[in-house]
C-alpha cells in the first residue's frame, strides 16, 4: 500500500468521525423520593387517644419549672413542654391533665400507668435507665448539682464548708452527690435529709443550715421566693452531672420516639428561626428543613401522627428558646442563663443539639 493511498484512507475515517453526533452526558440519578413508612402501634398513644387527655407528671413546687399561678393554672418549663407533647398527639395543648408527684411517688406512677410521661427534674442515671427500665426520651436541660449559701458568709467555693450542715433532699440523687464530693475530698459536713423540696427550702430559709444543695436549676426556682433573694448566691462549683428530660416507660418504644421528636422539633425550630409568630407563614418558606419540620413530605406517619403534628407542638407555645426566656430565662424571675443549654451552633455554643429532620 503507497503512503498516498494509506493518507486518503485516514482522511475518510476522519471524516466519518466528524458525521458522527456528538455523545450527550448521562442524566445524573435522581434521588428515589422518601417512602413514608407507617408508625409501629403505641399503646400509649391509643389510651391517650382514648381518655382524650394526656398525663404528664410534674413537680408541685419548682417554681419557673412546674407550678400553679395565682390564678390556679400550671406555668414552667416543664409544664410548656407538657402541652406541646398534648397539641402534637392531640390537637390542643389544653388536652394534658398535670399530675403532681413528689420524689418518692414519681417512679412508681411512671411504671404503673399512672402517668404516660414523666416531665420532671428527675435526672437520667444508669439505675433508672436499667434497674428501672425507664427511657429518658431527649435531654431538656443540661444541668449539674450545686449549693445555695447567704451572700454574707463571703464563700467562693464549696470546699470551704468544711464542718457546715447542708440540707438536702432524701430520696433524690441529691443525697448520694453530697456524700461523694465530700467524702472524696475528706471535708468533714452534716447532712440535713428532709422529705421534699419545699421542706429543705424552709429549713434554710430558718437558718436551719449553713447552705442548700439541689441540681442548680432547682437553687434558682428555691431562690426566687426566699425572703430577700439577693442576700444568697449559687456557689460555682458543679459537682454532679445530671442531665434532666422526659422520662418514659420502656415497653413503648413508639411512644418514646414521639415524645423525643416532640422535644426536638421545638428545638430544631429554634435552630432555623422558626417560632411561635412566623411558624405558619415558615412552612412555605426557603429553608427545606424548616419545610420538613412543619409539615412537607408527611413524615408525621413515621410517629403514627399526622402532617401538623410539629406545627402544633410549636405553636403550643414557642420554640425551645421561647419557652426557656420566658420561664426560667432572661423574661422570668429565675434569670437562669442558657449556659450548657444553648444551641450547639450558638454565639456562646452549648450542648443543646437535635438530629436533623429528613
Amino acid at each position: 500500500m503507497s503512503v498516498r493511498f494509506g493518507l486518503a484512507i485516514l482522511a475518510a475515517l476522519v471524516l466519518v468521525g466528524c458525521d458522527r453526533p456528538a455523545s450527550t452526558p448521562e442524566p445524573k440519578p435522581v434521588e428515589a423520593p422518601l417512602k413514608i413508612k407507617p408508625a409501629a402501634p403505641s399503646a400509649t398513644l391509643k389510651a391517650v387517644r382514648a381518655r382524650g387527655e394526656l398525663r404528664c407528671g410534674v413537680n408541685p413546687e419548682l417554681p419557673g419549672f412546674a407550678f400553679r399561678d395565682n390564678g390556679g393554672r400550671w406555668r414552667g418549663f416543664n409544664v410548656d413542654f407538657c402541652r406541646a407533647l398534648a397539641a402534637a398527639v392531640l390537637g390542643k395543648p389544653d388536652q394534658v391533665v398535670f399530675v403532681p408527684l413528689g420524689n418518692d411517688e414519681r417512679i412508681a406512677a411512671l411504671r404503673s400507668g399512672k402517668v404516660d410521661v414523666l416531665w420532671r427534674n428527675t435526672s437520667w442515671t444508669f439505675s433508672r435507665d436499667a434497674g428501672d427500665q425507664l427511657d429518658m426520651a431527649a435531654i431538656s436541660y443540661f444541668d449539674g448539682q450545686g449549693f445555695l449559701v447567704r451572700r454574707s458568709l463571703n464563700l467562693t467555693s464549696a470546699v470551704e464548708l468544711n464542718t457546715a450542715k447542708i440540707c438536702v433532699q432524701s430520696n433524690a440523687t441529691s443525697a448520694q452527690n453530697l456524700e461523694d464530693f465530700f467524702r472524696s475530698r475528706g471535708i468533714a459536713y452534716t447532712a440535713m435529709m428532709f422529705d421534699s423540696e419545699e421542706q429543705t427550702r424552709a429549713a434554710y430559709q430558718a437558718d436551719k443550715c449553713d447552705a442548700f444543695t439541689a441540681d442548680i436549676s432547682a437553687l434558682a426556682a428555691a431562690r426566687s421566693v426566699l425572703d430577700d433573694p439577693g442576700a444568697h448566691v449559687i456557689l460555682p462549683d458543679a459537682i454532679s452531672k445530671e442531665p434532666l428530660g422526659p422520662l418514659v416507660r420502656q415497653d413503648d418504644p413508639a411512644w418514646t420516639d414521639i415524645v423525643r421528636w416532640t422535644l426536638y422539633a421545638l428545638i430544631l425550630a429554634e435552630e432555623h428561626g422558626v417560632t411561635k409568630a412566623n411558624a405558619k407563614a415558615m412552612k412555605d418558606g426557603p429553608d427545606p428543613e424548616a419545610r420538613r419540620l412543619l409539615g412537607e413530605g408527611g413524615y408525621g406517619a413515621m410517629l403514627g401522627l399526622d402532617a401538623d403534628w410539629a406545627y402544633r407542638a410549636i405553636t403550643a407555645g414557642g420554640n425551645y428558646g421561647e419557652i426557656f426566656d420566658r420561664e426560667i430565662g432572661g423574661g422570668s424571675a429565675l434569670k437562669l442563663d442558657r449556659g450548657l443549654n444553648a444551641l450547639w451552633n450558638a454565639q456562646k455554643p452549648g450542648l443543646l443539639y437535635a438530629p436533623p429532620m429528613r
